[in-house]
């Protein structure tokens, strides 16, 4: 799981817990002008592909934590429960997307949104 917090300019990712462990990372800060979009998609997070792991845990159906390469793109996964994900588009970045599990994605998705606009 992955907290989220806005410091300024920059927005603070911090991975929680074991996911440390799984994710080989324990926080990333994005400049708030690199997101693009953030979303809720179900969809993107079925199937048993993340892409190949850069480093990073993929256990199907359980976890898929840390960096992924997929379709030219370089993903940072931290997800164990799909119903609170969230995708976050980036640009200009390490990462072309972030696909993140949070407590609550309402509370997310507010936050950041409020904080673009």
């Amino acid at each position: 799981m992955v907290e989220v917090t806005k410091e300024g300019d920059t927005v603070v990712f911090n991975v929680k817990g074991l996911h440390k462990l799984w994710a080989f990372k324990s926080q990333l800060q994005i400049p708030l002008s690199h997101i693009k979009s953030i979303r809720q998609d179900p969809e993107i997070l079925k199937g048993w592909w993340k892409g190949f792991r850069a480093p990073g845990t993929h256990v199907p159906g359980l976890i898929a934590a840390g960096t992924f390469l997929q379709d030219g793109k370089r993903i940072f996964w931290d997800v164990h429960r799909a119903e609170n994900a969230l995708i976050i588009e980036l640009e200009h970045d390490e990462y072309n997307e972030l696909i993140i599990e949070v407590k609550n994605p309402a509370a997310v998705l507010e936050l950041l949104g409020s904080a673009r606009a």
